[in-house]
């Protein structure tokens, strides 16, 4: 726990730092803190600051900066959130009108992206995909290799770790009774009604069937789009910039996606904007990499994520209302 003047003089301290990006002193934060307090006092708080691993400071300055650990103490208890500007919500509400929904995806991460100057990120909404026909292949004694054909052609694979052997004649069964009764649903459907009929199956078909659908259903719902806007525009920020082999991890995490993915996809349970600081999203070895996002849902059911990936050092009190409005925005498009 932090006394007052203590959480003052580090809110104050990552305040300057995002404005200025210079380590900053005792003189800078006794001019801008408003604390009447001796050079003495400020360093000895700073000390007590530097010790809770809360902010560091660089062999070539005198001054502080803050530590990921700081950033995270600030979003969740000192930061000051300032609502947008009039022409940035009403630059939103006119390019956010309900029209198609992939044009609607688009044009929410580039607005992310134009407003903040970093890189914007849509999880488009989800495709719930029908399967047309099931087959289960034995791999070993408990290992079963699901095949999902979709009514669009498309064929997934997806190995399944069960808790017992099943006979071939277990898996045959199993998929018959998918295939005759519920060829042409997607797996959602799926769920809800088998939720209502496994208890009147055989208890062994019924464990091997609540283990398909869930490995279904995430087959089938992998193939959700992002859509990324404006990464190049990561080159221009000299805390990224200066570490060109941390960035191009980065860049290659951006064209492989599945973390990405991974990680909006953990968004989409928040209860709206959640913030990863540094090495919290396991985007890439980089502690100078944040990551704001906010669900968006159509109809009442979230169905995706927005987010704004940046710099640590970024101004959150405007980038958190954009994504936040940014998300309900987009919500209300896609409901219309």
């Amino acid at each position: 726990m932090l006394n007052d003047r203590a959480q003052n003089l580090l809110k104050t301290l990552i305040e300057r730092y995002i404005v200025e990006g210079q380590p900053v002193g005792s003189r800078s934060l006794s001019k801008y803190s408003g604390l009447e307090l001796s050079p003495a006092s400020i360093r000895n708080i700073m000390s007590d600051l530097e010790s809770m691993g809360l902010i560091a400071s660089p062999h070539t300055s005198a001054g502080r900066i803050p530590t990921p650990r700081g950033y995270r103490l600030f979003v969740d208890t000192l930061l000051t959130i300032k609502p947008l500007e009039q022409q940035e919500l009403r630059e939103l509400k006119e390019q956010l009108h309900p029209d198609d929904p992939q044009k609607l995806v688009a044009c929410a991460s580039q607005l992310l992206s134009e407003l903040t100057r970093f890189a914007g990120v849509v999880m488009a909404p989800r495709r719930r995909t029908a399967f047309r026909h099931v087959e289960f292949l034995n791999i070993s004694e408990k290992r079963v290799l699901l095949i999902i054909v979709s009514t669009d052609g498309d064929v997934q694979n997806r190995i399944i770790l069960t808790d017992r052997p099943f006979s071939p004649s277990q898996l045959v069964q199993a998929a018959n009774y998918l295939n005759q009764n519920y060829a042409g649903q997607d797996f959602d459907t799926v769920r809800e009604r088998l939720a209502k009929e496994l208890r009147d199956l055989h208890q062994d078909i019924s464990q091997l069937m609540s283990a398909v659908v869930d490995t279904g259903n995430n087959a089938a719902t992998g193939r959700t789009d992002l859509v990324l806007t404006g990464e190049h525009k990561l080159l221009n920020v000299q805390d990224l910039s200066s570490n060109m082999d941390g960035l191009r991890k980065l860049f290659a995490v951006f064209e492989e996606k599945t973390t990405l993915m991974q990680l909006l996809e953990v968004s989409s349970h928040a209860d709206g904007v959640k913030i990863f600081i540094g090495g919290e999203s396991d985007l890439a070895p980089l502690d100078e990499v944040s990551v704001v996002t906010a669900p968006y849902e159509v109809d009442g059911q979230i169905v995706g994520t927005v987010a704004v990936i940046g710099p640590t050092r970024m101004a959150y009190e405007r980038v958190i209302p954009i994504v936040d409005v940014t998300a309900k925005l987009l919500s209300s498009a896609l409901s219309y």
